[in-house]
């Protein structure tokens, strides 16, 4: 058993000062003052005063066995390691392909996301990668989401890029219909995640589905939304309608994204435009190899996402842009949770939820990570590593 005290907790609401108790991997009471004396049994217990508690973060957009290649096979990123994930504050990945369909593929990812379970996180994964007709492993996206648990959805499907192989508004309503019945029939959430690019059509395929079908708007999440300012004013209209959109916290014109919007001002852009702020999730696109090209359409360079970045953009939307934190919080915990229906679950501190917890100081830097109820993280030191990991 695990005893925290004295916490400020946003669960992602401001629950205000409590103690929390762990069990089993379970939060099993919240509270005023929990008296250690009253359980007859060993427990540890972290002062947490002074401390804030959050919920840990979910990612949902990861290359957990790497990604890129853009720049031939050199360019190709290695898995993730366990360490990586833990000091990012992430409790909860999703793990996709991305670009390359061919040399990576379905069944490596399905073994890297058990593998993260095992060493002590909580994966699922997408099936499919950018490309259309869709990679799957069963025959089918519907069978996908039904057979296999880990699977909870398709994407990133590419929309509006160069590297997109340009699906047909058609194929991208039949994608969508399977996802959406697979979720129905399994209980998942059947989402279509979508990489956009910079292309002039932006959103606009997604739109006409929304209002010729009957698909619910939810089961569409456009990622890399900050990617320039076009795309992101039509992603806050998508919001307005009901969707979900995904900002990419590995996205910054400091990285080489010139056009791009940094996603705390993109948080803050939406705060402004009386965006439904429910409707507003952020992932890291995670261990990915991300080519910047020059003007001639040649990598200029590569860079490495990283997962800490998601963490980084939440400080400073809090910190810079004035964010509330419980808003802040919402983004990359409560919100993701909900559109990838693992609330209650994931997502929130309440009694029942898993014991993903996290403990920021008061210049909001991680110094414990929870995952399970099992420590990941003490004193800002990452204590438990991946199998192979020195």
């Amino acid at each position: 058993m695990l005893l925290i005290k004295n916490a400020q907790i946003y669960s992602p609401e401001n629950l205000g000062t409590n103690d929390l108790l762990i069990s089993e991997g379970k939060i099993i009471k919240i509270q005023k003052n929990i008296n250690e004396k009253n359980f007859d049994i060993d427990m540890e217990i972290i002062d947490a005063d002074n401390k804030i508690m959050v919920p840990g973060y979910i990612d949902q957009h990861v290359h957990i066995i790497g990604g890129g290649g853009e720049a031939g096979f050199y360019s190709r990123t290695p898995e993730i390691l366990l360490s990586k994930v833990a000091e990012a504050g992430v409790t909860t990945v999703v793990g996709v392909l991305g670009t390359d369909g061919t040399t990576r593929n379905l069944e490596s990812l399905l073994a890297k996301t058990r593998a993260l379970e095992t060493e002590g996180i909580t994966a699922y994964m997408l099936t499919g990668s950018y490309e259309v007709p869709v990679n799957n492993l069963t025959g089918d996206i519907r069978r996908d989401i039904i057979l296999i648990d880990k699977i909870i959805g398709v994407g990133e499907i590419a929309l509006s890029d160069h590297r997109s192989s340009q699906p047909t508004k058609d194929e991208m309503k039949r994608i969508a219909t399977q996802a959406r019945v697979g979720g129905m029939l399994s209980g998942k959430c059947g989402i279509v995640q979508l990489h956009m690019g910079v292309g002039a059509n932006g959103l606009n395929m997604i739109f006409d589905i929304v209002n010729e079908t009957e698909i619910p708007v939810k089961h569409f999440i456009p990622t890399h939304v900050n990617r320039k300012a076009e795309l992101l004013q039509q992603a806050m209209e998508f919001a307005k309608m009901g969707g979900y959109i995904d900002l990419t916290s590995g996205i910054r014109p400091e990285d080489g994204f010139d056009e791009s919007i940094k996603p705390s001002k993109a948080i803050k852009m939406c705060v402004e435009n009386n965006v439904p702020m429910d409707r507003i999730t952020m992932s890291s696109d995670g261990n990915g190899s991300m080519a910047v090209y020059n003007k001639n359409g040649f990598v200029e360079r590569l860079l490495v996402t990283t997962l800490d970045s998601l963490h980084d953009e939440f400080r400073l939307a809090v910190l810079d842009e004035g964010v509330d934190i419980s808003t802040a919080v919402k983004i990359i915990t409560g919100n993701v949770a909900n559109a990838l229906k693992l609330y209650p679950a994931k997502g929130n501190i309440g009694v029942g939820a898993d014991a993903d917890i996290l403990l920021l100081n008061e210049q909001l830097e991680i110094e414990y990570v929870i995952a399970m109820g099992k420590k990941l993280m003490e004193n800002k030191k990452v204590i438990v590593k991946g199998t192979f990991e020195e």
